[in-house]
């Protein structure tokens, strides 16, 4: 469970990417029938400001003690240095120790490698700043293309919307996807892009401001209507080829491959959260079929949508 987010601050902090854990974790969500997250904002000296990498200053209410006891350790993008603070180092890798659950965002997986907490794990940051964590921490297995790695204890993200991602990814993980629904739907993003996707490092960006989140935010209440790539394009007034490369910009795949991971994910919310027999799910998540439901379900998942069931139904 997370009852408890401590997320640690540090000079030259990077805003967006503090400001996406706040959102994920910080904001009290309980009108929405959330949990409340008793949530932690840590520096080495608390009630002094620390600088931010935009020039503004931050003043982290607490100290590195109130690590003690949370679920959850963030630690967000801050300027990469030769040498970080012993007694940082040292909280994190107690809290670590003591249970918690360790998430870098971006450019924070550095501040976990000179904790020694990456060594011999799977990993990733920001693919600017991949071959550099490569080079540093030898014994980190550095995955440069994946947007996170969930190595269980310890979950690596790389930047920016990656981290929402990675955040998103721990709320369903350890709360339900009904809550992470409802967070996603407030931040008006998808619920989940599968950590194996790759970085944008060599798709192009999209040509006008203009962003696909409206279709997506229609496709997530459209899963069970068949689409194709035509029917798509012709609802946002473009061509194919044109959609194509907007879509893969914008979202790092293809269309046939995130309207399976959205109907996935949408058949695990149904899976757990009702008594819908599997072709029953497998009809409104999309799928059509039992049988298409379970090839693409144990393919995404590992485990069959009935022994899924077993395990993650709500009682």
């Amino acid at each position: 469970m997370l009852r408890t987010v401590a997320v640690v601050v540090v000079d030259g902090l990077a805003p967006f990417e503090f400001g996406v854990i706040c959102e994920v974790f910080g904001l009290d969500r309980t009108d929405d029938g959330l949990p409340p997250i008793d949530f932690r904002v840590c520096g080495e000296r608390p009630g002094e400001p620390i600088r931010t990498s935009v020039g503004a200053s931050l003043t982290p209410v607490h100290g590195l003690d109130a690590l003690d006891g949370a679920d959850l350790v963030a630690v967000p993008a801050a300027k990469i240095r030769d040498e970080y603070s012993p007694r940082l180092l040292d909280a994190i890798r107690q809290a670590h120790r003591a249970g918690s659950t360790l998430l870098s965002v971006c450019s924070g997986a550095f501040i976990l490698g000179e904790a020694g907490l990456l060594d011999d794990r799977r990993c990733t940051t920001h693919w600017r700043h991949a071959a550099d964590l490569a080079r540093r921490f030898p014994r980190a297995e550095v995955d440069p293309d994946v947007l996170f790695v969930d190595d269980g204890d310890i979950v690596t993200s790389a930047g920016t919307a990656a981290g929402i991602d990675a955040c998103l990814h721990l709320v369903r993980r350890e709360l339900g996807a009904a809550t992470t629904a409802t967070i996603a739907r407030r931040m008006v993003v998808a619920p989940q892009r599968e950590g194996g996707q790759r970085q944008f490092v060599e798709l192009p960006a999209p040509h006008q401001a203009d962003s696909l989140q409206p279709l997506l935010a229609w496709l997530q209440d459209h899963l069970e209507h068949e689409h194709t790539v035509t029917s798509l394009a012709d609802r946002v007034n473009m061509s194919e080829r044109t959609f194509a490369r907007r879509f893969a910009a914008e979202t790092g795949t293809t269309p046939h491959r995130w309207l399976t991971a959205q109907r996935v994910l949408r058949a695990r919310q149904l899976l757990e959260e009702t008594q819908l027999t599997v072709e029953d799910v497998a009809h409104r998540s999309g799928f059509g079929t039992a049988a298409l439901l379970r090839h693409h379900f144990t393919s995404v998942v590992g485990v069959p949508p009935k022994d899924y069931r077993r395990s993650f139904a709500h009682r």
